[in-house]
C-alpha cells in the first residue's frame, strides 16, 4: 500500500487492520462457503418440493418457490468458484494453473449469474411482501379469486426475472478479461475498473449505479416500508384477537382461534424481510462509497467481500429452518412426503381427513393454520365421506367415517 493510496482514503478505522482480517478470513471463507452451499442447496431442493405439492398451491407458496429457486442457483454457480479459487488454489495468489483463460471465463460467468440469480431472489422477497400485505387487506373469497391471484404471482415472478436481466445488461458489459505476461507465463484477470477516477468507463459507472439503486437501495427501502405495514397489521390483528378472547368465555374444541393463521404467516415472512435488509443493505452501502471515494473499492470493498458474500450464502440457506419452525403444515407435508405409506397419507402424502368445520363454512382458500398457505375446495359433506385414490392407474373406494 502506497502512500498515495493512504491520502485517497482516510477511513475511520486502520486499513491495516482491515487487510489483515481479509488476508485471515480469506483463508477460510472458501471451506465455509463450501459448508453452507452443501446444507442451503438441499435444503432449497426440499423447499421447493414440498411448496409444489398440489395442495400447497397458493400466491404467497408460488413465490417462495421461485424465490427457493433463485437461492438453489446462486449458491449451485458459487460452489466451483469457491473450490477453485478458495479451496484448490489459495486465495492470494495468482499463477497461470490458477488464472487460466477458462476459469477466469467462468468467474465472468459466475459473475454475471450469481448477480442475476440474487437480485430475481431480493425482488421475489419484495414482491413477497406486497403479496402478502395485499392479501390481508383484500382475503380471498371463493376458488376463482384465489386462482386469480395465484396467475397474478406467476407474472409477477416473471416480470421480476425479465426486468432483472434487462436491469443487470451493463453488469454483463462491465467486467472484461486480459491477458497478462509473467516468468515467460500467461495468465488472465479481470481489467481493473478504476473506480472513483478521471478513468472509469461509463458502463462502469452506469452499472454501479443501477446494481446499487436498483437492486439494492430500493428493494431494501420498500422491503422496510411494507415490513413496517406487516407489523403495524399484525400488532392490530393481535389486539382484535385480545378483545375477542376477552369477549368470549366458551372456545369450541378443536376450533382455530381467530387471527393465528395470518399472524404465523406475517411472523415468517418479516423474518424473511429483516434477514434480506440485514445482508443486503451494507453491500449496497458498501458499493455507493466505492464509487463516490477514490480507493474505497481496493481497500475496503474488496477485503470485505467475501463477508458479504457469505452474509448473502447464510440467507439464502435459512429458509428452510424457517419454514419448518412456523409452519405446521409445511412439517406435515414433509412428512408426508418423507413417509408416503404411512396410516392417513395417501400414495401422494396428502392427508385424507376432512376439511375443518371453520373451512367448510367459509368455502374459500386460506392460510394454513401454521404458516404457509394451503388453498381449500370448498365442497359439501356428508356423515360419511367416500375417499377415492388412484394407485398405478387403478381406483378404489374407502368409505371412512367421519
Amino acid at each position: 500500500m502506497t502512500n498515495d493510496s493512504l491520502e485517497e482514503l482516510t477511513p475511520p478505522f486502520p486499513i491495516e487492520d482491515l487487510h489483515e482480517f481479509h488476508k485471515w478470513y480469506s483463508g477460510v471463507h472458501g471451506y465455509l462457503s463450501q459448508l453452507v452451499c452443501l446444507f442451503g442447496i438441499p435444503m432449497n431442493l426440499i423447499n421447493i418440493t414440498v411448496l409444489t405439492r398440489k395442495h400447497m398451491h397458493t400466491p404467497i407458496n408460488c413465490i417462495l418457490t421461485w424465490l427457493a429457486l433463485s437461492d438453489m442457483l446462486t449458491m449451485a454457480s458459487y460452489v466451483p468458484f469457491a473450490f477453485h479459487f478458495y479451496c484448490f488454489h489459495s486465495p492470494w495468489s495468482v499463477s497461470a494453473e490458477k488464472n487460466t483463460k477458462g476459469w477466469m471465463q467462468f468467474m465472468i460467468f459466475h459473475i454475471n449469474f450469481s448477480a442475476t440469480t440474487h437480485t430475481v431472489s431480493i425482488w421475489l422477497g419484495v414482491t413477497l411482501a406486497i403479496f402478502r400485505y395485499k392479501h390481508i387487506y383484500s382475503p380471498a373469497k371463493g376458488n376463482l379469486t384465489r386462482i386469480r391471484r395465484l396467475v397474478r404471482a406467476r407474472l409477477a415472478v416473471v416480470v421480476v426475472t425479465v426486468l432483472s436481466v434487462i436491469g443487470l445488461i451493463p453488469n454483463y458489459l462491465t467486467n472484461q478479461l486480459i491477458p497478462v505476461m509473467a516468468n515467460n507465463q500467461t495468465f488472465w484477470v479481470i481489467e481493473d475498473l478504476h473506480l472513483a477516477t478521471p478513468d472509469t468507463k461509463p458502463i462502469v459507472l452506469l452499472n454501479l449505479w443501477l446494481y446499487s439503486l436498483l437492486a439494492k437501495f430500493l428493494p431494501c427501502v420498500l422491503m422496510v416500508v411494507y415490513g413496517g405495514l406487516l407489523l403495524t397489521t399484525l400488532r392490530a390483528s393481535l389486539r382484535q384477537k385480545l378483545r375477542r378472547m376477552s369477549t368470549v368465555s366458551v372456545c369450541t374444541p378443536g376450533s382455530s382461534r381467530p387471527g393465528t393463521d395470518n399472524s404465523r404467516t406475517t411472523r415468517m415472512l418479516l423474518v424473511v424481510i429483516v434477514l434480506f435488509v440485514v445482508t443486503e443493505l451494507p453491500q449496497a452501502v458498501l458499493i455507493f462509497l466505492s464509487v463516490t471515494w477514490r480507493g474505497f473499492f481496493i481497500h475496503v470493498y474488496i477485503p470485505l467481500g467475501d463477508l458479504m458474500d457469505m452474509l448473502a450464502l447464510i440467507n439464502n440457506g435459512v429458509n428452510f429452518v424457517l419454514y419448518c419452525s412456523m409452519s405446521r403444515d409445511f412439517r406435515k407435508t414433509l412428512v408426508n412426503i418423507i413417509r408416503p405409506g404411512r396410516p392417513g397419507a395417501d400414495f401422494y402424502g396428502r392427508r385424507l381427513s376432512a376439511p375443518s368445520a371453520t373451512t367448510r363454512s367459509s368455502g374459500q382458500g386460506g392460510v394454513s393454520a401454521n404458516g404457509l398457505c394451503t388453498p381449500h375446495c370448498g365442497e359439501s359433506e356428508r356423515s360419511h365421506s367416500i375417499l377415492i385414490v388412484k394407485l398405478s392407474g387403478e381406483s378404489f373406494v374407502d368409505a371412512t367415517k367421519t
